[in-house]
Parts: structure tokens; C-alpha cells; sequence
């Protein structure tokens, strides 16, 4: 008796099921790789039918997209949150800066490496790729654009400075494979020096900054000199952008989080079916 009550399985509602699916297979993508994510293996962690699986997400592609989706959504929202109440543009892109190194985010640069591989071949998740490049673009470039409205930044180009930026830690990023303890102070800062540059600031202005620091910023510039805006800037920056996303390699190589495209839009799970019997288990 004891053993078949601990084995009941508790019907859940779609939105929490689903949820613990697709957190279940970012795990193993982060851990093992995309290769890893099938319907029977995310059934056998969570000790359930497959079929329950695939009551979700009908084919392994799906789930897969999904799963990346993810991951890099978390990854997206760890590096570059909210704005906190007096936290200048500056301040903020200095603090993502810093938190592009270490051991979670050469995790998450593996993970990338992998998705963009994969998706020469699997159309799902290309397309959840070029969503998540374009939400990179759009992330980044809000914060650099609040810089400019603050007089902190002087881009020649918003778009363009987002995608050198990006450009660049895309390349630092490939080398996660290999390890990345081993770069030289002058190659590990080459994002930031890139930003500065990109941005209009000294140098030494992004070195990554002790909590509660504000790095210095330079003046506002002359009313004749503004900057574009990025929303009069991304047609400028489309073509480059899309010669990324292009053709059916276009998600291979280590290519910046800057290919042309939209994320796609949620689907409407149907109600979870009941769990079998255990008279009927296998």
C-alpha cells in the first residue's frame, strides 16, 4: 500500500507542468548540451509517461527551442536587469560588463556555440535563436540609448555600438570550450575597451566597478552633436544584421548576438490529460 501511494503522481495544471518541463530541459541543455534534450529523457527526470511529454511538445525540435529559449532569457535578465533607483547608464553597462566572465556565463557562451550549431539544421530552434539575438540587441541598446539621453554617451551609431559591443564578447565567447582563465588582462577587457570606445569614453571609465561605485562619466554633448537615436539608426544597422541571419548556415559560426528577427510567439498548451493508473504502468 505504502509503496503505490508513493508512487501517485499529482496532476498538475498546464502552465506549472509545462513550466517544470521546460526548466527540467534547460538544465540538462546547460549541463549536458542540446543534444541531450529528448522527450524520454526529460520524462525520466521527471518520472513520468513520455507521452506526457509530448502532450506538451509534440516533437523533440519544439522542446529543444524551448529549452535554449530558456536559458538564454535567464541568462539575458541575470546580465542586464532592471535599472536600480539611482544606478546611472553608466554604472549599469560597467556592472554587465563585469559579469560577463566567469564560470556561469561560459556555461551559457557553450550553450550559445551549441545552439547556433544545431540550428543549421533544425528550423525551430534557428528561429529561437534569431529571437534571442534580437532581444540582446534590443536589451543592450535601450540601456546604451537611456546613456545618450543622459549625456553620459556620445555613439556616432547606437545600433552599431550595440552590435561591436556584442560582436566582441560573441569572440571572447567562443573560446569557452577551450577555457577563457588563461586571456591577458588586455584581451579579457576588450569589451569594455570596445564599449568606451563606441560610447564616446575614457578609457578606464567601464573597469569593472566595486559595488555602490559610480565610474566617472563625461559631460553632455553639444545640443549640436547628439547622437542618433537607435530608432533613426536600425535601418542603418539591418543589413549587416541580416547577412548574419541569412542562408541555412546562418546559425552556426560565433556570430553576435545581432542577426535580424523575432522571437516567436507563445503557444496555448491544452489542459493536461490524467495521469495513468498504476494498474496500468508498465
Amino acid at each position: 500500500m505504502s509503496s503505490s501511494v508513493s508512487r501517485k503522481r499529482i496532476r498538475k495544471d498546464p502552465a506549472t507542468r509545462r513550466a517544470e518541463i521546460v526548466g527540467t530541459a534547460a538544465a540538462i541543455a546547460l549541463a549536458e548540451g542540446l543534444e541531450c534534450v529528448t522527450l524520454r529523457r526529460i520524462a525520466e527526470e521527471l518520472e513520468v509517461r513520455p507521452g506526457l511529454i509530448s502532450h506538451y511538445f509534440p516533437a523533440a525540435d519544439d522542446l529543444v527551442a524551448e529549452a535554449f529559449g530558456s536559458a538564454a532569457t535567464g541568462e539575458l535578465d541575470a546580465l542586464v536587469p532592471a535599472g536600480r533607483p539611482g544606478e546611472t547608464p553608466t554604472l549599469r553597462l560597467a556592472r554587465f560588463l563585469a559579469r560577463t566572465t566567469g564560470d556561469a556565463y561560459d556555461t551559457m557562451s557553450r550553450l550559445w556555440i551549441n545552439a547556433r550549431h544545431l540550428s543549421r539544421y533544425r528550423p525551430e530552434l534557428r528561429e529561437r535563436v534569431v529571437g534571442q539575438e534580437a532581444a540582446w540587441r534590443g536589451r543592450l541598446g535601450a540601456l546604451v540609448q537611456e546613456g545618450v539621453d543622459a549625456g553620459e554617451f556620445r555613439p556616432a551609431d547606437v545600433s552599431v555600438a550595440v552590435v561591436q559591443i556584442l560582436v566582441v564578447l560573441d569572440g571572447l565567447g567562443a573560446h569557452a570550450n577551450t577555457g577563457t582563465a588563461e586571456h591577458p588582462a588586455a584581451v579579457s577587457g576588450m569589451a569594455a575597451a570596445t564599449a568606451e570606445n563606441a560610447l564616446g569614453l575614457p578609457a578606464g571609465t567601464l573597469a569593472a566597478p566595486a559595488e555602490g561605485a559610480v565610474p566617472a562619466v563625461r559631460n553632455a554633448p553639444d545640443e549640436g552633436s547628439a547622437p542618433a537615436s537607435a530608432r533613426t539608426t536600425a535601418a542603418a544597422a539591418a543589413p549587416a544584421a541580416a547577412t548574419v541571419a541569412s542562408g541555412p548556415g546562418s546559425g552556426s559560426g560565433h556570430g553576435p548576438r545581432s542577426a535580424s528577427g523575432a522571437a516567436p510567439a507563445a503557444r496555448t498548451e491544452p489542459s493536461e490529460p490524467p495521469e495513468p493508473s498504476e494498474s496500468s504502468a508498465p
